[in-house]
């Protein structure tokens, strides 16, 4: 899971967004316990709470369930409560920047399809 933290946002928002990256992947497979508070951790050189805060906001959007002695687990429908919510996510905030710039640049609809399958066949 390493990689350099960026300064524009929360740690726990950056290891929120990875841990749901390597679920929608399958990393991290439905019914299948994830690496530990602890764990996590002492791995990424990050406070525990940190991490916990994470893994809480996963939980509360119904992606992760506690399993008292046991650990955190990947819930059954995770990856489509994951997927749904990013769509939602991306419909709302990102696809309005983009059709901005894309309006700003002069691209027409056409042009941007087009630029959208050319990057798909790379």
């Amino acid at each position: 899971m390493s990689d350099s933290w960026n300064t524009d946002q929360p740690i726990y928002k950056q290891l929120r967004d990875r841990v749901a990256g390597l679920i929608m992947e399958g990393v991290f497979a439905e019914g299948e316990a994830i690496p530990s508070v602890r764990q996590v951790a002492a791995e990424e050189q990050i406070n525990h709470l940190t991490v916990g805060k994470a893994y809480q906001e996963l939980v509360d959007q119904g992606v992760l369930e506690m399993k008292r002695g046991r650990g955190m687990f990947v819930k059954e429908g995770a990856r489509k409560t994951l997927k749904t919510h990013e769509r939602e996510k991306f419909a709302q905030a990102e696809l309005p920047a983009l059709l901005a710039r894309v309006k700003q640049l002069g691209f027409s609809a056409a042009d941007l399809v087009e630029l959208i399958q050319a990057a798909e066949k790379k």
